[in-house]
């Protein structure tokens, strides 16, 4: 019979392309890796892996296993989440969980209190991962559950054995001093009047800093970008010493000192964020738990 562990880690090194990532995403060794493929070669009586220059790619035949695991995996897991669901649908176990930083943050965070008394059986563990690589990680199999935002108004791409619930709609504000000529105004902020001001924003490639090209998309004239600045904290310490405009969203906003104030422009950007899971873990009593209490705290 075929050791799932060794499935699980010729399935990883096709999803991830080397022994040394698929030892990482799995918690072990590149040799231990190395073992289990070997093992899972004697059990099915054919190479599955062969060298090529300084990697490995997979047999005619790894490449035939690897299709079928999929089906494999979610059998197992069927098996399993029924079993837990016809025990009264107690939560229990340990739920991995991994997503984009602010939602752990702003989402996550917020509700552990909450879900520990609730669920005095289960635990969860959290890694932060970008969408791509969450979602692969619950396709995998090394998470259970996985936080994402689309990007551009577009979802992160996922395959069919993956299902999404959105959770939560995230805003950006224009974070500024209380003093700033524009904190005062009872009309909604145009792109026109917020581009008169200097800016700290998010480097180029993030989320905060597409929200903040989208919102002067129209502008004829190069806005003022005086400081390019990740960290959010490290923005707002910025607007406070340098009378600089910030963008960020509330999800990732730090509780803001008496002498800022947050205001929504006119555009105001946002981002969908969702829950994606195994659609053979879809009995789950654990991962819904998590799920219900997540969608509570997002509304």
């Amino acid at each position: 019979m075929i050791d799932v562990s060794a499935l699980h880690a010729l399935h990883a090194v096709a999803t991830l392309g080397t022994l040394a990532r698929a030892a990482d995403e799995l918690g072990y060794t590149s040799s231990a890796i190395s073992q289990q493929i070997k093992r899972l070669e004697r059990q099915i009586g054919t190479p599955v892996l062969a060298q090529a220059g300084r990697g490995v790619v997979l047999t005619p035949a790894g490449r035939a296993v690897v299709e079928s695991a999929d089906a494999v995996f979610h059998a197992l897991e069927r098996c399993v989440e029924s079993a837990r669901s016809a025990d009264e649908g107690v939560a229990r176990g340990v739920i991995r969980l991994v997503g984009f930083s602010t939602a752990l943050r702003g989402l996550v965070a917020p509700v552990l209190h909450r879900l520990n008394r609730q669920y005095p059986d289960l635990t969860v563990r959290i890694g932060e991962e970008d969408p791509d690589r969450a979602l692969q990680s619950v396709h995998a199999g090394a998470a259970d559950l996985a936080l994402v935002h689309d990007a551009d108004g577009v979802p992160a791409a996922a395959p069919p054995s993956i299902v999404r619930r959105p959770i939560h709609t995230d805003y950006g504000d224009v974070i500024m001093k209380r003093t700033h000529p524009l904190a005062g105004r009872e009309a909604a902020l145009t792109h026109t009047d917020l581009a008169r001001y200097p800016w700290v924003t998010s480097p180029a490639g993030t989320v905060c800093h597409q929200w903040f090209r989208r919102l002067f998309a129209d502008t004829p004239d190069e806005v003022d970008v005086r400081h390019l600045v990740d960290d959010f904290s490290t923005q707002l310490a910025l607007v406070e010493g340098d009378d600089v405009l910030a963008l960020v969203p509330r999800l990732a906003r730090p509780v803001l000192s008496d002498g800022l104030v947050a205001v929504p422009p006119a555009r105001t950007p946002k981002r969908e964020v969702h829950a994606a899971w195994r659609r053979s873990a879809d009995a789950s009593p654990a991962i819904h738990a998590v799920l219900d209490v997540l969608s509570s705290a997002g509304r």
